[in-house]
């Protein structure tokens, strides 16, 4: 922290090193695209076989860019947290504490939502896509929250995280349009 004679203390946060800041955004692309990886399995494993017989919303975009959409969205989520966290410098610091915790909790979300809706209809039927369709309102309801927290910590990364809200929001659209039709 600077005196008003601009003396440095040493008590200001420093930004970490360009080695250190690489690192992170490695660690940050790695961990969003494992996220996705992981979700992708219960996807992968089902959408052939009761989803691609399912009655699904006219504005259904093809499967094939489910796949694009997602690796540029998990891509941008990567690079807003790694830019809020050097704000921060570090998971735990100042005011990106909450920014961060709430990025963890939207990784997460994510996380359940793809065994829920693909995985478990085929146990428990249409009651699964509903409960699915709770958990992807949450998860909009998430990703509204770290949008409005990251913004005031860097605004690149508020809005690097708004294409991933409305996709979330489209995709409760066909969530909810296969728990009414299925």
């Amino acid at each position: 922290m600077k005196t008003e004679q601009g003396v440095d203390h040493g008590l200001s946060p420093a930004r970490p090193g360009p080695g250190r800041q690489a690192a992170a955004l490695l660690g940050f692309l790695a961990l969003s695209h494992g996220v996705s990886y992981v979700a992708s399995l219960a996807i992968v494993s089902n959408a052939g076989g009761w989803y691609a017989a399912a009655e699904k919303a006219p504005w259904t975009p093809p499967g094939w860019a489910f796949g694009s959409v997602w690796m540029m969205l998990y891509t941008a989520m990567a690079v807003a947290a790694w830019l809020v966290w050097r704000q921060g410098s570090g998971f735990l610091s100042g005011r990106s504490r909450g920014a961060m915790t709430m990025y963890g909790i939207l990784l997460c979300m994510n996380l359940g939502w793809a065994p829920l809706f693909f995985g478990m209809y085929p146990m428990i039927g249409t009651a699964a896509l509903w409960l699915a369709l709770l958990v992807i309102a949450a998860h909009a309801a998430a990703a509204a929250a770290t949008v409005v927290l990251f913004g005031p910590i860097s605004r690149a990364a508020g809005l690097l995280m708004l294409p991933y809200v409305s996709w979330i929001v489209f995709s409760c659209s066909l969530n909810a349009y296969a728990a009414a039709r299925n």
